[in-house]
């Protein structure tokens, strides 16, 4: 039996798991990571915690599975997009990583669209300049740490420094690279044009390749530290959502998927560039050749959930370790009985700032309508509901671009409760569809690896062997009808607080 491995470099933590050759899970394993919060708007991590992560993990996977590893035939990493990674001439991380979710680059941005023009900045990258972007984080290092600026050899992204440091080579691929701000998306390559604006050397970028290309054998020091074997292969890989998109078999028209992990997502393919022109949503590079995505990014959806369970549900934690459960099973239990509207409260997910659909990093997140009647699962339920319509903002928006969307696949931590699925059937209006396998990004990057160590012809091949349906759950017509009256709330909100956010950030 031949088997590969998906890795998948998160937020929260690094998950790998093995798959066997027809798309079976084996086994995973999880190491979890904190941000690093310097200042409020900030999100860095340690590159290095994600390497010793993607170690313990594969041991782990290794020694439990207890298969030979010459079977494992090719390795696929998935990875949070847009993180800043500078590494020097013999590899060494030279800074934590800045994140996608970090708000410091507004100054840069206002630099990005001067220098290169907001219109042209579209029409060569697909969107505008923005905070989670990787080049404005490039700039920010030059003016404000021009020491490790000057040491950089390379800049790469979260999932390629963990190739790098399995194959020892630098290299990323399309649907990581649209997402910096330097790509040209038309042209598939790295815009001269935008870096030479920017005067950032080109030598500083790793080359292209395609996602399903091979990266590179696992080097002999790589082979000591993980129990891999030299004969494995990795292949490119792919951000985390185009992998996510592979792994639910969102390859033709039609489908999209909404993943709640750290952050909300809507990814809907798309055989030609279509973009927004008030880049309300995002245009990226499939991880299938010569195709695309048009994309909406809630920065805190699962974020927001997790920061209330971390900071208020210590009791569901405490009691979900001594009995060995998931402390999210006993938030569902809390949150099935609060009623459509949380007793009129509204929550805007807005804790890191947003993307789509407002494009605001000042933006904060809020309890509308808080009242004494209120406990924490009504204020849970809100969290759930409030994430749900900022999915729903963006499913409209996307529809509105000529998108079609008959089916919504879904797939991350919140697809897990069957509560917040069927919020979203009843918010969107439409059928939602669970994978039997719900590994997401893993398991779209082990289908990208299968193809590059031979296993199959075509990634299209590969999902339709390998990708299962679980099951569906579709709207109820009156819980649809609840929902509108708290979503047209939910929808006035923003900008009546818009200059509050501004004032609240001098």
């Amino acid at each position: 039996m031949k088997y590969v491995l998906g890795i998948d470099i998160g937020t929260s933590g690094t998950k790998t798991v093995l798959f066997d050759e027809k798309g079976n899970k084996i086994v995973s394993s999880t190491v979890e990571y904190d941000l690093i919060q310097l200042k409020n708007g900030w999100a860095e991590q340690q590159p290095e915690k994600w390497w010793q992560a993607t170690k313990i993990t594969i041991d782990n996977i290794i020694k439990s599975s207890k298969i030979n590893v010459e079977d494992i035939k090719g390795i696929g990493i998935a990875g949070q997009m847009h993180g800043l990674v500078m590494v020097d001439k013999g590899g060494n991380v030279l800074r934590n990583a800045i994140l996608w979710c970090d708000g410091r680059t507004s100054e840069e941005c206002l630099e990005i669209t001067e220098k290169i023009g907001k219109e042209r900045l579209i029409e060569i990258c697909a969107n505008p300049a923005l905070t989670g972007f990787t080049a404005g984080k490039i700039l920010w290092v030059r003016k404000n740490e021009p020491h490790i600026y000057k040491k950089c050899y390379k800049i790469l992204l979260p999932k390629d420094y963990i190739r790098y440091k399995l194959t020892g080579n630098f290299g990323t691929e399309p649907s990581d690279a649209s997402g910096t701000n330097l790509f040209d998306i038309n042209n598939m390559c790295w815009s001269k044009e935008i870096l030479d604006k920017l005067d950032i050397n080109i030598d500083l970028l790793p080359p292209i390749y395609k996602s399903i290309d091979n990266g590179g054998n696992i080097t002999k020091k790589a082979s000591e530290e993980t129990g891999l074997s030299t004969n494995t292969i990795v292949c490119m890989g792919a951000g985390d959502n185009a992998a996510a998109a592979v792994g639910t078999g969102i390859v033709e028209k039609g489908k999209a998927f909404t993943t709640i992990g750290t952050s909300g997502v809507i990814f809907a393919y798309s055989d030609k560039v279509i973009i927004d022109k008030q880049c309300r949503v995002h245009t990226f590079c499939h991880a299938i050749p010569n195709t695309w995505a048009v994309m909406s990014c809630t920065l805190s959806a699962g974020m927001s959930l997790k920061w209330f369970r971390d900071n208020f549900c210590m009791s569901e934690k405490e009691v979900a370790k001594y009995l060995n459960k998931d402390s999210y099973e006993f938030i569902n239990e809390g949150v099935k009985d609060i009623s459509i509207g949380s007793e009129n409260l509204i929550y805007l997910p807005y804790l890191m700032g947003e993307r789509s659909p407002i494009l605001d990093e000042n933006a904060r997140g809020v309890f509308f309508g808080l009242s004494a009647i209120h406990n924490k699962y009504h204020m849970l339920r809100a969290i759930m509901e409030g994430v749900t319509y900022s999915q729903k903002q963006c499913f409209e928006l996307i529809k509105n671009m000529g998108i079609e969307i008959d089916e919504m696949y879904v797939c991350g931590g919140g697809a897990k409760s069957k509560i917040w699925r069927q919020m979203m059937s009843d918010i969107y209006s439409l059928d939602t569809v669970s994978i039997e396998n719900e590994e997401g990004p893993a398991l779209g990057v082990a289908i990208l690896a299968s193809v590059a160590c031979g296993i199959y012809d075509n990634v299209n091949q590969a999902c339709d062997k390998l990708v299962k349906l679980k099951d569906k759950i579709s709207p109820i017509k009156e819980n649809y009808e609840k929902y509108m009256k708290f979503y047209k709330i939910y929808e006035n909100m923003y900008p009546i607080l818009k200059d509050s956010f501004k004032q609240l950030s001098l």
